[in-house]
């Protein structure tokens, strides 16, 4: 497959009448009620390229949550961005949406499923929605296949037939604090519910023979199949989020697909030999490099400089001092290099180091 040249993703300007972008174009919040939150991506998807979000905020209250797919419609099209993207946007046509829930996103391909049911495959078949999360009836094997163990990632690259997606931006990472290991962990290993906040998810569609695609949901670095088979690819086809119910704001994580770029090579060089961050600014660097490895400082009324993470997450170990404080050391030859104070970052539940 012809390699996927890099484009910056953002929003498209036309959405639903509930959601707010940011001056980026690349986050989404639904600012009020728990519909009218229908985004979709402003340049049609390349075959093998893929939209991914990840779960900023979400809004207790609600059932449901977000949901991602695809669309043949040009947005601009719209008179009125439809009010839901299930049933609303999917009965129009064109458009393929998967509903994600806490459990069972997985594609089970049976028999049936395989069969004759579900449509003319020409105009490309959904096989399945996510939303039956809480049936029993008959969803015992499929809570089997989807409850089995997870392992590791080993392979820098996820593979879908013959496309190759970096693993590095698809799985997502918690807010910096006490825990944020523990939790990367379970991010790793998919153990986290696909709902959770710092969930990546993303929809992509793979060519399958003449003018046909089926398309893939990635949830934290797995594929969950194929939900949505034979899709026409005709037409442009436009990612779609729906910033649905409990699901309250979602950012747009850009992925490279070939070489990494100097300044990405550069800092990813600088970080591994470097333990404590501010060491950057002593160095002779460009401005912008410093800041673009120095992304976590944020400003402080305290005199030392303040950051919300390490530069690695290996790069320090930890001694609890008080109930709101822990000692840092250096991770290799274990000299004290400050303080991590629980909740005193630039946000609530976010530490200062």
């Amino acid at each position: 497959m012809e390699p996927i040249p890099d484009q910056f993703m953002e929003f498209h300007p036309i959405h639903g009448s509930n959601v707010r972008l940011d001056h980026t174009g690349t986050q989404a919040t639904r600012v009020d009620s728990f519909a009218n939150g229908v985004c979709f991506s402003k340049q049609p998807l390349q075959p093998g390229e893929i939209f991914l979000v990840e779960i900023e905020d979400k809004e207790l209250g609600w059932c449901g949550h977000l949901r991602v797919g695809l669309t043949a419609r040009d947005p601009r099209g719209f008179e009125e961005v439809p009010e839901y993207s299930i049933p609303d946007l999917t009965d129009l046509g064109d458009s393929w949406v998967f509903a994600i829930t806490r459990n069972h996103n997985k594609v089970v391909e049976d028999s049936e499923a395989a069969g004759g049911e579900g449509g003319d495959l020409g105009r490309g078949r959904r096989l399945g929605g996510g939303e039956a999360e809480d049936d029993d009836g008959g969803g015992g094997e499929r809570r089997r296949s989807n409850n089995k163990p997870k392992m590791f990632f080993t392979d820098s690259h996820l593979h879908i037939e013959n496309i190759r997606i970096p693993r590095d931006k698809l799985v997502g990472r918690s807010r910096p604090g006490r825990y944020s290991h523990i939790l990367d962990d379970l991010f790793k290993t998919n153990a986290l519910p696909p709902t959770a906040r710092r969930s990546r998810i993303g929809v992509i569609y793979v060519p399958k023979g003449s003018q046909l695609a089926d398309m893939h949901i990635i949830i934290n670095g797995e594929d969950m199949g194929a939900s949505a088979k034979g899709i026409p690819t005709t037409q442009p086809l436009y990612a779609v989020v729906d910033v649905f119910a409990a699901t309250k704001c979602v950012r747009i994580v850009q992925v490279e697909y070939g070489f990494s770029s100097l300044q990405t090579l550069c800092r990813k060089a600088i970080q591994k030999h470097i333990i404590h961050r501010m060491a950057i600014d002593w160095l002779e660097l460009p401005e912008a490099l410093k800041h673009y490895c120095n992304r976590s400082k944020f400003p402080h009324s305290s005199p030392w400089p303040a950051f919300t993470e390490t530069i690695r997450e290996d790069s320090v170990t930890k001694m609890m001092e008080t109930l709101t404080a822990f000692k840092v050391l250096c991770g290799k030859c274990g000299k004290g290099l400050g303080h991590e104070f629980i909740n005193d970052g630039p946000e609530d539940g976010v530490s200062r180091f």
